[in-house]
């Protein structure tokens, strides 16, 4: 498309360099008869032919800076995944009070996943980001293979969560006492590196 684009821009561009001694034998050529074009006729057609040629060299640049909002490319991702690696490195998030760790793959992925897509970039799009969870996976240490839609890339992200009293957080009772549910808190230590996990 974006080939295309600037051949038809070249191809308007060179028909708006043909000169009128040139038209005028081709015209009389195949229309003896036909009266002659006034030279206002040339000028307004090549202006027509170059407006129409910056047009189509418009369109076509503005074509290739949506196609690249729409796909990812290897440096975005790679540079994404490492600045959302640091960003989540030393977050805290609270866990269940259940002590329910049945949904951690996919909460991690989605915590990787809007981290990569928020530290993208203006061109990147924001989505297309997929963190698949190794197989071996536990709460405490997980490995994601962080893959984009256009990149050739991958990146793994390792997250090691750990308990962290101290940020526990203890709501209040009913009856404004001190209540007796407690919200635990994890640290997240998040690496990454380039290449599957």
């Amino acid at each position: 498309m974006v080939v295309f684009g600037f051949a038809l821009a070249a191809v308007l561009g060179g028909m708006a360099c043909v000169t009128k001694a040139r038209v005028r034998a081709v015209r009389h050529a195949l229309n003896p008869s036909a009266p002659e074009l006034p030279d206002a006729a040339f000028t307004v057609g090549r202006v027509a032919l170059l407006s129409m040629a910056g047009v189509g060299v418009f369109t076509t640049i503005q074509l290739m800076g949506a196609s690249d909002r729409v796909e990812w490319n290897d440096d975005e991702l790679t540079g994404a995944a490492g600045q959302a690696a640091t960003a989540l490195d030393g977050s805290s998030r609270f866990g269940d009070i259940f002590g329910d760790d049945s949904g951690f793959d996919d909460e991690y992925a989605t915590m990787i996943e809007d981290e990569v897509v928020e530290h993208g970039g203006g061109d990147a799009p924001q989505h297309g980001v997929d963190a698949a969870p190794a197989a071996t996976n536990e709460a405490s240490d997980a490995l994601y293979t962080v893959t984009a839609s256009g990149a050739g890339a991958t990146v793994c992200m390792h997250v090691e969560r750990t308990r962290s009293k101290d940020d526990d957080y203890e709501p209040p009772g009913v009856a404004g006492g001190s209540g007796t549910v407690t919200v635990p808190s994890y640290r997240f230590a998040v690496t990454s590196r380039a290449g599957a996990c």
